[in-house]
């Protein structure tokens, strides 16, 4: 029984290694790729695959068939491996070098360590939604059902609220009235309502709040 503990991992400067080349191996390549090191090994690639290869974002490997001590040498830096061929055998043919070579993995064809969930960015906000791969589905539809509440308006909330996080700092010392104000902030219709003009004008109002606090 496996226990999944959702968590946010900095991927930065890690690697991240991708066995086979078709359209799941070319969709893990583009996902990852903005937030990790991508090297994709398989015998030939799609166009979108070889783009990115071109733009430098990503490091491709042709290879023909793969000994096991191949395999191994290609995941040796590896901090996430992805087994995404057609091949279901060889699949877990790589996720079993994987798991002896103690790597992290996420199968595309059942279930690895390693979940990847729908998610919506808001700025700094991320929320991650998984049915543990039992119904990707269930996962889409609850990602657009939260998108109609967690609107573009949240990510500029954010940014306010980090703002005039460090304003208070310097200007209100009790830790719980800075508190006050910020949870103020955000349960104000006025400050929701000027996000819709302008940035600037929902600082604005937000900062009445430390004026009453003064």
């Amino acid at each position: 029984m496996k226990k999944f503990l959702p968590l946010m991992l900095d991927l930065a400067g890690k690697e991240v290694v991708i066995f086979g080349a078709g359209a799941v191996g070319e969709r893990k390549a583009t996902l990852f790729s903005d937030f990790a090191d991508v090297t994709v090994i398989s015998r030939d690639f799609t166009p979108a695959l070889e783009k990115l290869f071109e733009e430098k974002k990503i490091k491709i490997f042709k290879v023909k068939d793969l000994t096991d001590n191949e395999i191994s040498k290609h995941m040796k830096n590896a901090f996430i491996v992805i087994p995404a061929t057609s091949d279901t055998f060889f699949n877990e043919k790589i996720d079993s070098i994987a798991e002896k070579s103690g790597k992290l993995v996420n199968r595309v064809d059942d279930m690895g360590d390693i979940i990847v969930p729908s998610v919506i960015r808001r700025g700094d906000i991320v929320i991650g939604i998984s049915t543990l791969g039992d119904s990707p589905a269930l996962s889409k539809y609850i990602r657009k059902k939260l998108e109609e509440v967690i609107t573009p308006e949240f990510e500029q909330m954010a940014r306010l609220q980090n703002e005039i996080r460090e304003l208070l700092k310097s200007q209100v010392k009790d830790q719980k009235k800075r508190s006050e104000i910020l949870w103020n902030i955000i349960n104000d219709d006025d400050v929701w309502v000027a996000f819709c003009e302008s940035y600037e004008k929902a600082f604005n109002v937000a900062s009445e709040h430390i004026e009453r606090k003064e």
